[in-house]
């Protein structure tokens, strides 16, 4: 089986947020919201720890995802009222949320599910580790946050580092403390200045997913630090401000960025609705369309890779046909190899390039 590296998914939050143990089946896990009707995507994950192993994941980017949306925001918030296994009224108390996130890794790790990737020898020792043993060897994750609002101050970055952060975007959906995001229409702010000198400083690596256009190419100008698009699609396949314009791509393939597809079906077909549209309308061929456009941008397999978002707030009613569960991730290997994809070009899309991005940009 082909190894593959997923550039974002959000594990805790699924735990602390929707009370999930990822350490389950996931056939065992979708038969215990039987009944639950809070949320569409009850009964319809697609991840857990026994999935990512049966589909050779044996990295990924795992999130800390906890926003601050005062109540002055919230007639205004982009993405409809708060969420209560989301939203909190201020930065502190989305910091505390956070560090109950990372708590929950810690126990992963503790009971040999989890591995922390923090530096380019712990990614060595892993891959290795996974390559030779993938049936044993944990989950290796590198800690990386979607969006900045747990960071309570700009000089408060260093101490998530300290606690194993290596990446993290300014914001998620709508007006951030740092800058403008899916949504809403705006800038970096001056405190997302101060936080992106921070970054540089410390050698974090920028997520560029959700800014805003603005925001986007102020902190593309701003930060010289290494960046990456955990989770990003193509505007010129599936217009819409979540996408990234063919503009943008081409200066995070300048910048020797990588971008990982996402498997949303609202960020693969056009005009997409949520809770609306089937999923029956587009399929994982949609996916390599976006794989493909991207190589054909940068004249190389070089900058594209997966970063699923499976369970990121939806399931399997929001995905496309074809994909109930991550392990059928493995099924854009033959999707690639009919497109004309060498072996080599198919290894660099499933964990080549998220693997030489990290060796390159982790601390030593």
């Amino acid at each position: 089986m082909r190894p593959l590296i997923d550039g974002h998914l959000d594990l805790a939050w699924n735990a602390l947020g929707w009370n999930r143990d990822v350490a389950l089946d996931l056939d065992d896990l979708n038969r215990s919201e039987s009944g639950m009707t809070d949320h569409p995507a009850r009964g319809r994950a697609t991840t857990t720890l026994p999935e990512m192993r049966a589909g050779g994941v044996g990295l990924c980017q795992a999130t800390l995802l906890s926003r601050a949306k005062p109540v002055s925001l919230w007639e205004t918030f982009a993405q409809g009222p708060p969420r209560a296994n989301l939203d909190w009224s201020n930065r502190e108390i989305a910091a505390a949320a956070a560090l109950g996130q990372l708590a929950y890794y810690r126990q992963l790790e503790r009971r040999g599910l989890l591995r922390p990737v923090r530096t380019r020898g712990e990614l060595d020792d892993h891959w290795a580790a996974w390559s030779a043993d993938p049936a044993t060897t944990p989950v290796g994750f590198v800690l990386a946050m979607e969006g900045a609002d747990p960071i309570v101050a700009p000089n408060r970055a260093e101490e998530w580092w300290d606690l194993g952060l290596r990446s993290a975007s300014l914001v998620h959906y709508g007006e951030g403390p740092y800058a403008a995001g899916t949504g809403a229409e705006g800038p970096v702010t001056i405190e997302g200045f101060a936080l992106l000198r921070e970054f540089q400083r410390l050698g974090m690596i920028l997520d560029v997913t959700h800014l805003a256009d603005e925001a986007f190419f102020q902190a593309m100008d701003a930060f010289q630090g290494p960046v990456l698009a955990s989770h990003n699609n193509c505007r010129a396949l599936a217009p819409a401000q979540r996408q990234f314009s063919d503009e943008q791509i081409r200066l995070l393939i300048d910048r020797d960025a990588v971008i990982g597809v996402a498997l949303d079906a609202w960020m693969l077909h056009p005009g997409w609705v949520r809770h609306r549209t089937s999923r029956e309308v587009v399929g994982l061929e949609a996916v390599v369309d976006h794989v493909d456009h991207i190589c054909q941008l940068a004249g190389n397999g070089r900058h594209v890779a997966i970063g699923s978002d499976l369970d990121g707030g939806f399931g399997t009613e929001q995905t496309p046909a074809g994909l109930d569960r991550i392990s059928d991730l493995r099924k854009l290997d033959g999707m690639l190899a009919a497109r004309g994809y060498s072996e080599a070009a198919i290894d660099a899309v499933f964990h080549g390039n998220w693997l030489r991005f990290f060796r390159e940009h982790l601390p030593a």
